[in-house]
């Protein structure tokens, strides 16, 4: 079967998305950063979030210097936000390490946190032009269509033969490395696409086994369903107002869901327990708890059904902070930007606080 590689490489001359800016830079740490928040997140999603995080971290030495609750903040809303932990950790590694400088070595990338064999590709193809393949989402879709690949990709044996026919499809050494890498990312992302591929547009339609075949709106075969019951669990969040308008956030445990980040108080009692248990917990009385709209939020392993309950405080008492083995903080609305707060929570205040 003929290799794409020269064929992609002219499509990519004509009609690669050249206007985006980790496409106009060779900066490693650029490329690393927009590769990390490219993770399962659509590229319109990413730029203005991309724009806002090398303007606040220009350099990965000014990243490595960081607070995280600040990286968090910064990329409150983006989702997955282990990719910001590990991008920071890394970033701290790489500082101590390497002098700030992203190593220039496979072996040294792949062992940063939250770098793996495709990433690691991406950069060094990227970066330095090094021959490395990628095999993220979009390359995994283009093969199995182009070799009518049948099969989950997801499938150890399976992504074995990808990983195999990545490798052979590499550019001859004095082709632009850099310029095949994006191209393949851009032909996933704009013609090759999950639903509605652009077969008619395509230059590889005649060569395509899963077009010839008709397979092409069908493949990838997605992951087999398990039987498996997707579990449920619900948790009440305490939304108390005091009397100047103010929110009392709690900061979350350092593991776990929503690791580090911001949100509202959890409650898991009864009605009568939460007047005793306000006292107690922060020195504040509240008028009755109004509950608001619920709100789902489907998390990788579970659905989780958060159910609101507003609570304004009577007076002017602050939270008793001495006593408690978390950090709470009274927020004005206005500065809810400043801490790192999760998307759904972030709706629910809004909706919550609307006029």
């Amino acid at each position: 079967m003929l290799a794409p590689t020269d064929t992609l490489l002219l499509w990519y001359r004509d009609h690669g998305r050249h206007d985006l800016p980790w496409n106009r830079t060779d900066s490693p740490y650029r490329i690393w950063l927009a590769e990390i928040m490219l993770q399962q997140t659509q590229v319109a999603t990413v730029l203005d979030y991309y724009d806002r995080f090398t303007a606040q971290f220009p350099q990965l030495v000014t990243l490595a210097k960081a607070d995280e609750g600040a990286v968090l903040a910064l990329w409150s809303g983006l989702g997955y936000y282990r990719r910001a932990r590990n991008l920071h950790h890394s970033a701290q590694i790489v500082q101590q390490r390497y002098g700030g400088e992203l190593p220039h070595r496979y072996s040294a990338l792949v062992a940063l946190p939250g770098i793996g064999r495709s990433t690691a590709g991406a950069i060094l193809a990227q970066a330095w032009g090094e021959r490395y393949p990628i095999l993220d989402g979009n390359v995994k879709r283009f093969l199995c269509r182009y070799h009518a690949i049948r099969h989950w990709p997801g499938e150890s044996k399976i992504e074995r033969q990808l990983w195999q026919l990545a490798e052979e499809y590499l550019p001859l050494a004095g082709q632009p490395m850099r310029h095949y890498t994006r191209a393949l990312m851009d032909f996933g992302a704009t013609l090759c696409r999950r639903t509605q591929p652009r077969c008619c547009d395509c230059p590889l339609q005649s060569q395509c086994q899963g077009y010839r075949q008709g397979l092409s709106a069908e493949l990838p075969l997605p992951k087999p369903k398990p039987r498996k019951v997707r579990e449920q669990r619900r948790q009440q969040l305490l939304l108390i107002i005091d009397a100047r308008g103010r929110i009392l956030l709690q900061q979350r445990p350092p593991t776990g869901v929503w690791a580090s980040l911001w949100s509202l108080p959890q409650w898991s009692g009864s009605l009568e327990q939460l007047s005793h248990y306000l006292v107690d917990s922060f020195g504040v009385a509240c008028d009755g708890a109004q509950p608001l709209p619920i709100v789902k939020h489907q998390l990788t392993h579970f659905d989780w059904w958060l159910e609101p309950l507003r609570l304004r405080v009577k007076g002017e008492a602050q939270p008793k902070l001495a006593d408690s083995p978390f950090d709470y903080r009274w927020v004005h609305f206005d500065e809810i930007g400043r801490f790192g707060v999760p998307a759904p929570v972030k709706r629910l205040l809004q909706e919550a606080t609307a006029p």
